[in-house]
């Protein structure tokens, strides 16, 4: 949450001639209901349900840039899709940068909470491990433009995918 992923996600799809798409927002064009609401009415589980069908649609398709939503790698099934159909990246700052960049936005269902300084850190704690788990790539995101971190990730992609021509 507030690393970037749209942002550089669209980047990197300019940079690569691929087509973005962000999962949060096919959600909320599949449901005709914004994220908000759906966490308001069907809760998070049912976000969650919501998310897992979209992410097996995307990541079948090729040359696709993709941005999930955070949480998106609480599920064993869309860990699953992210490591075996395609390269995954991790965008990573640390908490006190991703505050800085999300404590205003009012738009952040989990973070509507008496303490959303604590519930973001909480978050970035508890998945950390999955993040870098399912991750082909890190890219530390803190001081870095969107076009630079776009860059670094196409370096590095084009790199992997020589490894694994080479293999």
């Amino acid at each position: 949450m507030g690393v970037g992923k749209s942002t550089i996600g669209h980047q990197l799809a300019d940079y690569l001639g691929r087509e973005f798409r962000d999962s949060d927002h096919e959600i909320e064009s599949r449901t005709g209901a914004s994220v908000s609401l759906i966490f308001a009415i069907e809760g998070e589980a049912g976000f969650r349900r919501w998310e897992t069908a979209v992410l097996e649609d995307l990541t079948s398709r090729p040359n696709l840039v993709l941005a999930t939503g955070g949480g998106a790698i609480l599920a064993d099934a869309n860990r699953t899709l992210l490591k075996t159909r395609g390269k995954t990246v991790y965008l990573h700052a640390d908490c006190a940068t991703l505050w800085e960049r999300v404590r205003k936005d009012r738009n952040r269902p989990l973070l509507q909470t008496d303490n959303p300084r604590l519930r973001l850190e909480t978050l970035y704690h508890e998945r950390e491990a999955m993040y870098r788990e399912v991750a082909d790539l890190i890219v530390d995101t803190q001081g870095r433009s969107p076009q630079s971190a776009a860059r670094l990730i196409a370096c590095g992609l084009r790199k992997l995918n020589r490894a694994d021509h080479d293999a």
